[in-house]
Parts: structure tokens; C-alpha cells; sequence
């Protein structure tokens, strides 16, 4: 089974950055796509960004252009870097991979494993 582990979430002023990690126990990225969701509490989860096996990367239309998805196969860890931050993007962050598809969907139910999450507050 394998295992998704957050990292990098915390508190950060508006306008700075922020990369969050997202360690996999196990090598999976040349098999599996990879994605990030965020939720506010009592709210449905909701995609931020993926990136296929192959590597090609999708956005939500709320980050793109301020978010970048990458991964390290070398370190099996998926990273999301969150650049221009605003209040709204506080939440908690999920990493999620799925092990059917060839490219990333931003769709919540393909995503089939799932990490603890992290929290990131970002102060106006």
C-alpha cells in the first residue's frame, strides 16, 4: 500500500511563497498520476493542480499562473509551489496520486490514494 506524506504547510504573509512537499513511501510516479486538492472546512474538497506520468501539469483556474506542480522521481516527492498567496488560499492541503490513469484529471473521485494533509494560513 502505498503511503502519502505532507510536508512544508505553515503560516505566510500575503504576496509570499511557499512550496509544500508531498512524500510517496513507495516509486510510484512513473506509474501513477499525482494531484493536489485543498478543503475548507465544511466545504467539498476541490482540485488545485496535477500532473500526469508523463508530466504534463494541470490548473484550477484559481491558482494558475501562481502555483507551480513538479515532482522529483529521484526523491519520490511531488512538490506544489504556491507563489503571490492570498488569505483565500488558506486551507488544508491534500497530495493524492491515481493509479489508472496515464494523464491527471482535476476530478476528486479518479484519486484513489490520499496523505494526511497540511495546513497552510496565509495573513492579509
Amino acid at each position: 500500500q502505498v503511503q502519502l506524506v505532507e510536508s512544508g504547510g505553515g503560516s505566510v504573509q500575503a504576496g509570499e511563497s511557499l512550496t509544500l512537499s508531498c512524500a510517496a513511501s513507495k516509486y510510484i510516479f512513473s506509474r501513477y498520476s499525482m494531484a493536489w486538492f485543498r478543503q475548507v472546512p465544511g466545504k467539498e474538497r476541490e482540485a488545485v493542480a496535477c500532473i500526469g506520468h508523463i508530466g504534463n501539469p494541470l490548473y484550477s483556474d484559481a491558482v494558475k499562473g501562481r502555483f507551480t506542480v513538479s515532482q522529483d522521481r529521484a526523491k519520490n516527492t511531488l512538490y506544489l509551489q504556491m507563489n503571490s498567496r492570498q488569505p483565500e488560499d488558506t486551507t488544508i492541503y491534500y497530495c493524492a496520486a491515481d493509479s489508472t490513469r496515464v494523464f491527471c484529471t482535476l476530478r476528486l473521485g479518479d484519486y484513489n490514494i490520499w496523505g494526511q494533509g497540511t495546513q497552510v494560513t496565509v495573513s492579509s
